[in-house]
């Protein structure tokens, strides 16, 4: 099972399949470069943001002339300051020539991500609630994005289909209702799976909590509708429900979200939508 803890491996192909998608045969452009000439590069942040892909960045140099040397003036979770340098490297010109675009994607777009879960997290400061990432991510990336959410300060929901239990509309549908898709989830549950369950009303709420539920989405609640959805469950004190809301969630609107007291926010515009953070690379 793959865990954020150990990305060496996924760090290791995502930069494989990057470097080969973008050099292919070769880079013709870089044989105008000397084969023996050295370069000295600084990256530079040309925006606030919170930094995110060190390792992404360091592989791709690494992967084209190992002897290279990065020196890092910040570190991932860091929060940076528009003009600041974030590290010299120093390595052969035509690997840092053909690394640059693919290494600055990885930072541009993982950096992206965190600074955009920051803005989130620092929104619902000094509530209860945790801002939770989706399966809404780029084919191949899923990692690597999620990995970006925890520098951010969110929190990673399941990893994929194998390592949790989310039964939705379509589920439910299809296994003949809340109950049933309940006591079946329950029944092939592995022990150290969580099983969730999607409820598009406080009726179905009801219904889920009747059925055993011990975690429930909140899919497109209003805000009258998560203050009574936590109201009941605080009910119910003898049980630890984790209520989570989801749907529609914008920066606008997550404080007052979390304040209804739900236990988690997921926000799938976390990995979704992704405005690249500007970064620079300039030779020196």
């Amino acid at each position: 099972m793959k865990k954020l803890n150990n990305l060496l491996d996924e760090i290791n192909d995502n930069v494989k399949r990057a470097l080969a998608e973008d050099i292919g045969a070769g880079d013709l452009t870089a044989a105008l470069i000397p084969q023996d000439k050295e370069l000295n590069a600084l990256v530079i942040s040309r925006e606030n943001a919170v930094l995110c892909g060190m390792q992404w960045f360091e592989t791709c140099f690494l992967t084209l002339a190992p002897q290279t040397t990065i020196d890092w003036l910040a570190r991932d979770g860091d929060y940076v300051q528009a003009g600041q340098q974030l590290c010299t490297i120093q390595g052969p010109a035509r690997a840092l020539l053909t690394a640059e675009r693919s290494a600055l994607n990885f930072l541009q777009m993982l950096s992206a991500i965190a600074t955009h879960t920051k803005r989130f997290t620092d929104a619902i400061a000094g509530t209860k609630a945790h801002i939770v990432d989706t399966r809404k991510t780029l084919p191949g990336l899923r990692l690597a994005q999620k990995y970006a959410v925890t520098c951010g300060s969110g929190v990673n929901h399941r990893i994929g289909l194998y390592d949790g239990i989310l039964i939705k509309e379509n589920h439910i549908i299809a296994a003949g209702g809340i109950k049933p898709a309940l006591m079946k989830a329950q029944e092939i549950a592995p022990p150290e799976v969580f099983i969730q369950i999607e409820v598009e009303s406080l009726q179905e709420l009801h219904e889920a909590l009747t059925a055993g539920a011990t975690m429930v989405l909140l899919d497109n609640f209003t805000l009258s509708q998560l203050r009574d959805a936590v109201a009941l469950i605080l009910q119910r004190s003898s049980e630890r429900i984790v209520l989570e809301a989801s749907g529609n969630i914008t920066l606008n609107n997550v404080r007052q979200i979390a304040e209804t007291g739900v236990d988690r926010i997921s926000v799938g515009g976390l990995t979704k939508n992704i405005q690249a953070i500007d970064l620079s690379m300039r030779f020196v």
